[in-house]
C-alpha cells in the first residue's frame, strides 16, 4: 500500500503545504487507514476497494485531532496535486489548501457546533447538504464535529442518510466516545470506525514550536494539556487561559485558608462567564446585523410593523440560541478548570504513592508535595471523587456557583482543613 514512512516528522497542523502523510505521521495506523480508503475511493492502483466506506465514526480522546484527522480526509479525496504526480493528499495542491488550511472548499461540509446539543432541525440541514452534489471535487465530504451531542430524534432523522449517503457523499462524525451513554449505536452500527489516538508530546512540542512557541513553554503547555492538542496551543498563546489554570490549581492551596477558597471559586467562575460571553460579543453582533438586513429592517412604507415583528421575533431566537452557545462555551471552560485542579490531587497521589510518573503539573509540583505530605492517599482519592461530582452536576445544569461551594466543602473534608 502507498503510505508515508512511519518515523516521518510530524509537522503543524496548518503549516502550508504539509500533506496529509506528514500530518497523521504520529499515528501511522490512522494515516494508513485514511490514504488507503482515499486511494480506493479515487481508484488509484495499489489500494483495495474494501478500504473505503461512505460513512465513518472518527473516535479518540479529547484534543487527539478527530475533526483534524476528518479534514485530512477530506483532503486527500479531493487532492488535485496527485494529478500532477504528487503524493495523495499533497498538502501543497489548491484542493488540499482550501481544505486543510481554510476548512472553506466548496465541496466541503464543515460541521463544528457551538450549542449543547445538535437539533432536528440542524440535522435536516446537514442532510440537505450532504444530497448536494459535488460541484468541483469528485467527492462531497460532510464532516460532524462533537457529534456526542446529538439529541436522540437528530440521530434517528440521521440515520437513513448514513446509512445510504448519496453515490458521492461521504459523512464523517467525530466523537469523543463511541460508548452507548454517549453516541447512538444505531448510528455506530452503520459506520465504519476509526480510532484517533492523542498525539505524542514530541509531536505537539514540534507543531508549537513550529508555530513560535518557546521549547520549554511548548512541552509544559503538551505536558499540562495532557495532550489535548486545541488546548495546548491556547495556553502558549492565551494569557487568559494561562492564568485560569493558575487559579483553578491554586484552589488547592485555597482550601485551607477559611472562605479564601470560595472567593476564589466565585472570582473563577465570573470570569469564565464574562469571557463565555465577551469573547463572541462582536461575531453575535454581526450575526444580528445580518439577520436583521436580510428582513431588510428599518424600512419605511406599507408592510414595515409586520416585517418589523418577523425581525423581532427572528432576532430573538437567535439570541436564544446566541445564550445556548455561551452557556456551553462557559461549561466547557469550568470543565477545564476541574480537569486542572484535579490534576494537581492526581500529582500529590502519585508522589504519596512512591510512583516513577510524569507529573501533570511540573511547574506546581511544590504544591503537590505539600498535598501529599498534609493529606493522606485515602484523603486525595476523595478530592478527586469531589471533583468528579462537580463535573457530573454541571453536566446536569446546575448552577456553577452551587455545584463549586458544594465541590469546595467537600474538599476541605477530604483534606481536614478547618
Amino acid at each position: 500500500m502507498n503510505a508515508a514512512p512511519a518515523n516521518a516528522a510530524a509537522p503543524a497542523a496548518t503549516s502550508r503545504g504539509v500533506g496529509v502523510a506528514d500530518r497523521l505521521a504520529d499515528a501511522p495506523e490512522v494515516r494508513d487507514a485514511i490514504l488507503n480508503a482515499a486511494g480506493a475511493a479515487r481508484g488509484l492502483p495499489g489500494y483495495d476497494p474494501r478500504a473505503m466506506s461512505h460513512s465513518w465514526l472518527f473516535t479518540g480522546p479529547p484534543g487527539s485531532g478527530r475533526s483534524y484527522a476528518a479534514l485530512d480526509l477530506a483532503a486527500a479525496l479531493m487532492c488535485t496535486g496527485v494529478e500532477e504526480g504528487r503524493p495523495l493528499g499533497c498538502g501543497e495542491c489548491a484542493a488540499c489548501r482550501q481544505v486543510l488550511e481554510q476548512h472553506s472548499h466548496t465541496d466541503l461540509v464543515f460541521i463544528q457546533p457551538q450549542e449543547l446539543s445538535i437539533s432536528v432541525d440542524s440535522v435536516r440541514d446537514i442532510i440537505t447538504r450532504a444530497a448536494t452534489r459535488p460541484t468541483v471535487a469528485a467527492w462531497r465530504v460532510v464532516v460532524i464535529d462533537k457529534a456526542d451531542r446529538l439529541t436522540d430524534g437528530a440521530a434517528n432523522a440521521l440515520l437513513k442518510t448514513v446509512e445510504e449517503p448519496p453515490e458521492r457523499t461521504v459523512i464523517v462524525m467525530c466523537s469523543p466516545s463511541a460508548d452507548p451513554e454517549d453516541f447512538s449505536q444505531t448510528l455506530r452500527s452503520r459506520c465504519r470506525h476509526l480510532y484517533i489516538p492523542a498525539p505524542s508530546v514530541g509531536a505537539i512540542v514540534k507543531e508549537l514550536v513550529d508555530a513560535g512557541a518557546s521549547e520549554s513553554d511548548a512541552r509544559l503547555a503538551a505536558i499540562t494539556s495532557q495532550r489535548h492538542i486545541g488546548r495546548a496551543r491556547r495556553l502558549v498563546a492565551d494569557a487568559a487561559a494561562q492564568k485560569r489554570r493558575a487559579v483553578s490549581i491554586n484552589l488547592a492551596e485555597d482550601v485551607f485558608r477559611g472562605s479564601l477558597a470560595f472567593q476564589s471559586a466565585s472570582a473563577l467562575i465570573g470570569a469564565v462567564q464574562k469571557e463565555a460571553k465577551d469573547a463572541h460579543a462582536e461575531e453575535d453582533q454581526a450575526e444580528i446585523d445580518k439577520l436583521e438586513q436580510a428582513f431588510g429592517a428599518g424600512g419605511r412604507g406599507k408592510g414595515t410593523q409586520k416585517i418589523q415583528r418577523d425581525v423581532n421575533s427572528a432576532v430573538k431566537e437567535l439570541k436564544d440560541l446566541q445564550k445556548k452557545r455561551a452557556t456551553r462555551r462557559q461549561r466547557d471552560l469550568l470543565d477545564i478548570a476541574l480537569i486542572d485542579l484535579a490534576g494537581v490531587y492526581r500529582d500529590a497521589l502519585v508522589l504519596a504513592c512512591g510512583a516513577d510518573v510524569q507529573l501533570i503539573h511540573p511547574d506546581f509540583s511544590k504544591l503537590a508535595e505539600e498535598l501529599a505530605g498534609r493529606v493522606g492517599e485515602e484523603g486525595l482519592i476523595a478530592c478527586q471523587a469531589a471533583i468528579t461530582t462537580c463535573r457530573e452536576q454541571l453536566v446536569q445544569n446546575a448552577s456553577p456557583q452551587v455545584a463549586f461551594d458544594g465541590m469546595l466543602g467537600r474538599l476541605r473534608r477530604a483534606c481536614g482543613a478547618k
